[in-house]
């Protein structure tokens, strides 16, 4: 078979980009808030640059859930996000967890972020992604304003038991909320009766590559299901500041082999195929 032939015949992936850069992160929200954000050396535009290449490069499209106070500090990542034929999503406007908002914040912070990310891009923005993937039973209501202010999908579950986030008993592919909205949720792996996490971020530094090529494998030959990348922009910055006074926890798990992401990434541009969340899942809210 020849190799063309090889990658019409391989499922199509989704590659996904939670722009924000390493002091907006949760873990870290100690010690940088947001009134320290602006005196703090932002080195997202470079790293957003850096992946931009890479995706063009080996062909590949992706979804890119940024962040409103990114789109409104440096406009021209968005613009540029755009211009190359990703998909503009949203991440909230603040980075802060929906499980931290009343629904009056929740709506600002997704309306604010959408009409913005709009203006900027010229598209419709019609996916949205919680911060630190902050969806749970006891927020739903999230969708009710999701839906009520113009979004059309969801990615914001990961189906595994975590310290910070997870709702382990969530379906592992994509359904729809009580309430219509279609959620995508972050891949996993079922074994011995759990969900293990396998869809980037901080699993794809920790674990082997060759596990995760073997999860993805898994997932698209025996469970027929496409699987769902992600990871942030300072992920391929191994050179960035380090955060000294974090809990030696949050230190790990951010810094842990952010050398070795970029030697990965490409492998995983050469492995599988990728595209945006809107093409792998064509879907609408009800």
């Amino acid at each position: 078979m020849l190799e063309s032939d090889q990658k019409m015949s391989r499922m199509v992936n989704a590659m996904t980009i939670d722009v924000e850069d390493y002091f907006h992160v949760s873990a870290f929200e100690a010690q940088f808030s947001p009134d320290k954000w602006d005196s703090v050396e932002c080195r997202v535009e470079r790293n957003v640059d850096r992946l931009l290449a890479l995706f063009d490069q080996y062909h590949a499209k992706a979804t890119f859930f940024v962040l409103g106070w990114v789109a409104e500090h440096y406009p021209q990542v968005v613009k540029k996000i755009v211009a190359q034929g990703h998909e503009l999503a949203s991440h909230g406007t603040s980075h802060r967890r929906a499980t931290g908002q009343t629904p009056a914040e929740f709506r600002e912070d997704v309306y604010k972020a959408k009409l913005l990310l709009e203006d900027l891009g010229s598209v419709a923005v019609n996916g949205y992604r919680a911060p630190s993937f902050s969806f749970s039973r006891s927020n739903e209501w999230v969708y009710d304003i999701l839906a009520d202010v113009g979004y059309q999908y969801s990615s914001s579950v990961y189906p595994v038991k975590h310290d910070l986030y997870g709702i382990p008993d969530a379906p592992r592919s994509m359904y729809r909320s009580t309430q219509g909205m279609p959620e995508i949720p972050l891949s996993t792996l079922p074994v011995a009766g759990k969900n293990i996490p396998i869809s980037g971020g901080g699993f794809f530094r920790l674990y082997p590559y060759c596990f995760t090529r073997y999860g993805i494998n898994r997932l698209n030959k025996k469970d027929n299901m496409p699987y769902i990348f992600y990871l942030h922009p300072w992920e391929v910055d191994p050179d960035q500041p380090r955060v000294k006074d974090a809990p030696l926890k949050s230190r790990f798990r951010h810094y842990l082999n952010l050398s070795k992401v970029e030697t990965r990434l490409r492998a995983l541009m050469r492995d599988f195929e990728w595209s945006s969340m809107a093409d792998v899942f064509p879907v609408k809210a009800s």
